[in-house]
């Protein structure tokens, strides 16, 4: 049986989170949705990924090892890319526990199918773009279950995220220190920290682990004068700058560089926010670079539920505290202020006094006094050099992904 991972049509309404990236490389916790059903299945599935096709070939660039898009059996079972895994999940995977032709439903989501791979295919035996899970679900017999966690908002991995956490940190080897420790710095309750092989951790940094975990990854460096409390996890080959203060839930990715203050937050892996100002309740994307003394406000003045503004059109969430939602390649300039649910999407780049639109649009170029399109050649150059600044080099399935995203968000974008 071949288990495939799948995007289905409800991944659209994560943008602009998802716009260059499958909808399970979204992370809650330090982990992201794949790497919790590699981890909870323990690798003893081998798991084929299906996504949209202009994501395909750089994914499959960056991951050999995995089928994309690849029908190799008859009998297949779907696993939506938008359940959050845990044991309970992987359980049902790993015990085989599905029967063919049914659809397990929880409320309107098709989370598995066990199906012949003819009802997913074209003539030309091609997956579809996207699974539309309520035609696949009239095909089959459908059985209800419950007690799964699900992304369906582009708040939820937010709102699932200290729970995420604290679940992903029960796998650290908490108590382990192989890194270079200064003697100066201050490591209290050390058996609830992990500094792994080639971190660093500099002179007067203080990593507190009374009210929570603190782990900083391989090759990871906490500058001097930093302070982590209360469920940090650094990536390996992170940065936290002199003086930075994180606590409360927070997950660095891999070889970000963060400075200032961050409270609750998700920042994916080679983003620079390494200057002083505040971050809090907020999702930053890849390559994304916020400037000295950017501040968001993530709690209302009236302390009220927080809404977002999206295509136009205002979404409660429901949330009392959130951010800045930031897409992979945008940018701010110095002493940029975002008011609380913030949505900024891909490639966009915001400068100018005063709060900008709590609406963003990928590939916009302005501030307060409007935005303009921002040309996709210069895009594409600025994403360059970013890129190789830290050493990584575009790719032309990189590039032509790139350029595949700004085509499409220009076609549907507003300036106002």
């Amino acid at each position: 049986m071949q288990v495939i991972v799948f995007e289905d049509t409800r991944v659209l309404e994560l943008k602009p989170l998802v716009n260059l990236k499958p909808v399970y490389a979204l992370y809650t916790g330090f982990r992201t949705l794949l790497e919790k059903i590699e981890y909870w299945t323990r690798q003893e599935v081998m798991i084929t990924c299906h996504l949209r096709r202009y994501l395909a070939p750089f994914y499959a660039e960056q991951h050999p090892e995995c089928l994309v898009n690849r029908l190799e059996e008859k009998d297949v079972l779907l696993v939506n890319g938008r359940i959050v895994f845990d044991e309970a999940a992987s359980r049902v995977i790993n015990d085989s526990a599905f029967e063919p032709g049914i659809a397990y439903m929880q409320g309107d989501d098709l989370l598995f199918a066990r199906v012949s791979a003819s009802l997913i295919t074209d003539s030309e035996g091609l997956m579809p773009d996207l699974v539309d899970t309520s035609l696949l679900a009239g095909e089959l017999v459908t059985e209800s279950v419950t007690g799964f966690r699900v992304i369906h908002n582009l708040w939820d991995m937010l709102a699932f995220h200290s729970d995420e956490l604290l679940r992903d940190a029960e796998t650290l080897e908490l108590g382990r220190i192989e890194g270079d420790v200064h003697p100066s710095a201050v490591l209290v309750n050390p058996s609830n920290i992990y500094v792994g092989s080639g971190a660093v951790v500099r002179a007067g940094a203080v990593l507190d682990a009374d009210d929570g975990f603190v782990a900083v990854g391989a090759g990871a460096i906490v500058d001097p004068q930093a302070v982590l409390m209360q469920n940090v996890f650094l990536a390996p080959w992170s940065r936290v700058k002199i003086g930075a203060k994180l606590y409360s839930n927070v997950a660095i990715g891999t070889a970000s560089r963060v400075g200032g203050e961050v409270e609750d937050s998700l920042i994916e892996p080679f983003v620079n926010k390494q200057h002083d100002g505040f971050l809090g309740h907020s999702y930053i994307s890849s390559w994304c670079n916020l400037g000295a003394g950017t501040n968001t406000s993530d709690l209302k003045n009236n302390y009220g539920r927080i809404r977002l503004l999206r295509n136009g059109q205002l979404q409660m969430t429901g949330l009392q505290f959130l951010g800045l939602l930031m897409g992979d390649h945008s940018k701010c300039s110095i002493n940029s202020m975002f008011n609380t649910g913030t949505v900024v999407g891909t490639g966009a780049n915001i400068f100018g006094g005063g709060f900008p639109p709590k609406e963003v649009h990928s590939f916009s170029w302005g501030g307060i006094d409007g935005f303009e399109p921002y040309e996709v050649e210069k895009a594409v150059e600025t994403a360059r050099r970013v890129m190789e600044r830290r050493q990584v080099v575009m790719s032309s399935t990189y590039e032509s992904m790139f350029r595949i995203v700004a085509s499409m968000e220009s076609a549907s974008r507003l300036f106002v």
